[in-house]
């Protein structure tokens, strides 16, 4: 790129982000309600617009080929009648969830008769960088906006299209409920080099959430001038203690890795206790088996699965994000946590027991920002835990962690009440 474009990309980044700023600051007048309305109505007006967003999604389609996208990835970026009507329902979702904002979530009387209250507030303004998937377009507007954030909404070039038409429609809307319209900011250029630009206007951003491919999260967190919230990969786990039920270490195994292979909360390690290897190990072998399931599996395992291939090092830490699972057998489950607690991502891990012990043991020792006991690692999801929509999943442990919904976006500020009282 010239250095006149860079200049006026750069100069478009500052721009885009100064009225996100602005935005942010009149979003902080406007109320529950107001939000709840306009949610509402972006829904209905979604399916109203059903036509012309279908049209912008062919446009899409259409590209895609020349951008390598696999069968899935093409299946996730089409938009049909059902699936706006799903983006629609969302928002509806969305507007039906407390609004955290003002919430007081401790207050207490001093002595010397002041009351400090600690209220909900928002972030501010949000970059969002995400994949191609024309639905988190709309999620990820509805969810900043809801908890009083401005978001800009960095959407994947394959999905361009999509993502204008839907932030047209609620940005169209906005203005209906004293919403400002730059309080949603779709970026509308495909240069990478914006996300530089954007990643380093900390004074007029105030978070960067990046949500795709393990190569997208790493740059935006080491170039961001500002905190991210943010998971670099989802090496997820599901232990077989020596007490598990056979039925359920079979069912909650399959499940949480062959119920979709593509996402960050599917199991892609099996980690077994010696004393079931031999009564349990082969069921849930033959059963991932049917699935099409590569099993690389260590030494003790490969003696009892006679289709395993020798599993490497590196095995046990990798998110394969396909159907092929590690299997390590432990003696015990203090080696099952110290094995999981290494090579984890920090993302989710599942026990199977009966045993209570074993599992108040694993769920104190596991550091990770989900456990399952006796569940799916699959369960790891802001809709299932109640949250409503999520912007994603955060492994970190500072501000936010797990399915990141509308308590996520916010921070907090004191408020102190007195009657005149002064400092001596």
């Amino acid at each position: 790129m010239a250095v006149a474009e860079d200049s006026q990309l750069e100069t478009y980044c500052l721009e885009t982000a100064e009225k996100a700023k602005a935005a942010s600051a009149l979003l902080a007048q406007v109320t529950g309600a107001q939000k709840n309305a306009w949610l509402l109505e972006s829904a209905k007006a979604l399916r109203d617009s059903e036509e012309a967003i279908i049209a912008a999604n062919q446009h899409d389609l259409e590209a895609a080929p020349g951008y390598g996208l696999t069968d899935a990835a093409v299946d996730r970026l089409r938009l049909t009648p059902e699936r706006i009507d799903g983006i629609a329902v969302a928002l509806e979702e969305i507007a039906a969830l407390d609004d955290p904002i003002g919430s007081v979530i401790s207050s207490s009387v001093r002595p010397n008769g002041l009351d400090i209250q600690k209220v909900r507030v928002p972030l501010g303004v949000v970059f969002f960088i995400y994949e191609s998937r024309p639905n988190v377009t709309a999620d990820a507007a509805a969810i900043c906006v809801k908890s009083g954030n401005a978001v800009i909404l960095r959407g994947g070039k394959e999905a361009v299209h999509s993502s204008r038409a839907i932030v047209d429609v609620l940005q169209k809307i906005a203005g209906n409920h004293g919403i400002p319209s730059d309080a949603v900011q779709l970026v509308n250029t495909t240069d990478r080099a914006a996300v530089g630009h954007f990643l380093n206007l900390n004074e007029q951003i105030d978070v960067a959430i990046p949500r795709g491919g393990e190569g997208l999260i790493r740059r935006v967190a080491s170039e961001a001038t500002m905190p991210v919230i943010k998971h670099f990969a989802g090496n997820c786990h599901v232990y077989i203690d020596k007490a598990a039920d056979l039925e359920t270490a079979v069912n909650v195994t399959v499940n949480s890795k062959c119920h979709r292979y593509g996402v960050c909360n599917a199991a892609e390690s099996l980690v077994i206790h010696q004393d079931v290897v031999k009564t349990i190990l082969p069921k849930i072998g033959s059963a991932l088996t049917e699935q099409g399931v590569e099993i690389r599996a260590d030494q003790a395992a490969c003696q009892v699965l006679s289709n395993a291939v020798p599993a490497t090092e590196e095995d046990f830490s990798s998110e394969y994000l396909a159907p092929v699972i590690s299997v390590k057998v432990v003696e015990s489950i203090e080696q099952a946590i110290e094995h999981i607690n290494r090579c984890s991502s920090g993302h989710t891990e599942a026990i199977i027991t009966t045993n209570l012990a074993a599992s108040k043991l694993f769920a104190t020792c596991i550091d990770s920002s989900s456990v399952m006991i006796n569940a799916s690692t699959r369960f790891n999801d802001g809709g299932v835990f109640g949250l409503g929509a999520e912007i994603g999943i955060s492994t970190d442990k500072f501000h936010a962690r797990g399915p990141c919904g509308l308590e996520a976006l916010t921070s907090y500020k004191y408020i102190v009440h007195g009657d005149g009282q002064i400092r001596s």
